[in-house]
């Protein structure tokens, strides 16, 4: 039999409950193999024979993503402490670093976790921080991806290559920055990545030729964890509902913290990781979807994406909170994919004014006609409040309140009257 030598070894979960990752300690530029067995007993190691029979080894400690920090890794294998402890020292660890609302880092720090175990889920959410430039999205990036599983961290003007090959090598996080893509090449594999990379078993193929010029398409996974940095969306509905976005900037940055990232994000980020290897090596058997915790009321897409982060949640009023969230997530998703939502609501307001006995449109006969035309695309009836938004943003009109009721005023009649006959080609009607 062939003997071929060692197998250069990043990561690796076995049949029996085994798990094998990676160590590099950074001073003394050496690399190790963590082994948890079945038994619960951890070992760091120089290599290892599995029960396969297959020769285990470290990658090389000078290779060239491990020593210039393009990937992190734990450097050994901490004391986790419990959950709670855990997530309370990151949640310290996030405020510190980044200006977050408080819901926004409760996922966050439950999004790191959710990153060391997420090969115990078939679908993922990816995290994104989308605003202008100067808003603190490559701060958050940084702060967040350092926790993560065996982040790799690339930007929109990164060769495309590299990404699959490393995606394919390492299978952590991919924190990218920049990702408005700019160049249609780039984009269109970019997309891809994203498209593939939230659900289990969905490769991205990749036209390759051997040496004998033979066509050899290759299959690069994907699957895994994802940060993204943006300026805006994507056009895509279908993309943009596989993330958990907070928009970055509109407040000034909280005193308390640095302008710039100090020196000790450094330190604190790699004990954190060494803590939260110990916490996979002890808990990934235990993990896995927890469908009790997801509520009936969010779409089927919202429940598939949630699912991860609901079933690491043991709170119960943080599951709700979550929850209420991405309620608002799915309203969003929804009226991006109701075309005629503009339609809807422009008929029941002139359809209100049609019925009204003193010339106003009541913002309540309003929200009730609306509901009847649009709650089928939006999947729920609206509140007064939501479609009073609505009002404003959408169709640009005033309310007024008149004897404790909100109306949209008589003289708004004509513009939208107006409005509506301009739009008639568009399929804007409405009925008597």
């Amino acid at each position: 039999m062939r003997d071929d030598g060692p197998t250069p070894t990043i990561s690796r979960a076995f049949a029996d409950g085994t798990l094998v990752e990676l160590l590099y300690q950074p001073e003394a530029k050496v690399t190790a193999l963590a082994v948890a067995r079945p038994s619960g007993v951890i070992d760091v190691v120089a290599d290892v024979v599995a029960a396969t029979g297959e020769h285990l080894a470290p990658y090389s400690a000078t290779n060239n993503l491990i020593t210039t920090e393009c990937v992190l890794l734990p450097s050994e294998v901490g004391d986790f402490g419990s959950k709670a402890e855990l997530l309370a020292d990151l949640r310290e660890y996030l405020h510190r670093y980044v200006d977050l609302p408080e819901l926004f880092e409760e996922i966050a720090a439950h999004y790191v976790l959710l990153s060391w175990v997420y090969d115990a889920f078939n679908e993922l959410p990816y995290l994104r921080f989308r605003g202008d430039f100067g808003t603190g999205k490559t701060r958050a990036l940084i702060a967040i991806g350092s926790v993560c599983y065996k982040p790799f961290f690339a930007s929109g003007a990164s060769t495309v290559s590299p990404i699959f090959h490393v995606l394919e090598a390492f299978r952590g996080t991919l924190v990218l920055d920049e990702a408005d893509f700019r160049f249609s090449d780039a984009t269109a594999s970019l997309t891809k990545i994203l498209n593939n990379g939230n659900v289990q078993g969905m490769p991205v193929l990749r036209t390759m030729a051997n040496s004998q010029r033979e066509l050899n398409p290759r299959a690069y996974r994907v699957f895994g964890p994802k940060l993204l940095g943006m300026r805006g969306g994507f056009a895509d509905v279908a993309l943009e509902s596989r993330f958990i976005t907070h928009r970055t900037g509109g407040q000034p940055l909280r005193s308390d913290i640095s302008v710039q990232l100090p020196a000790s994000l450094r330190s604190e980020a790699q004990r954190l990781r060494n803590r939260l290897l110990a916490w996979r090596l002890r808990s990934r058997a235990t993990v896995g979807p927890a469908v009790e915790n997801l509520s009936p009321d969010l779409s089927p897409r919202t429940r598939q994406i949630a699912l991860p982060l609901l079933s690491l949640m043991d709170d119960p009023a943080l599951r709700a909170r979550f929850t209420d969230a991405l309620a608002g997530h799915d309203v969003e998703l929804r009226a991006a994919r109701a075309p005629d939502l503009d339609a809807h609501l422009l008929a029941a307001v002139l359809d209100s004014f049609t019925a009204s006995q003193t010339g106003a449109a009541a913002v309540a006969d309003i929200v009730e006609r609306f509901n009847a035309r649009a709650a089928g695309d939006l999947g729920r009836p609206m509140s007064n409040r939501w479609v009073g938004g609505l009002l404003r943003s959408r169709l640009g009109v005033r309310t007024t309140k008149t004897r404790g009721v909100y109306v949209v005023p008589p003289e708004e009649r004509a513009a939208l009257a107006a409005r509506a006959g301009s739009g008639a080609a568009d399929g804007v009607t409405h009925s008597a």
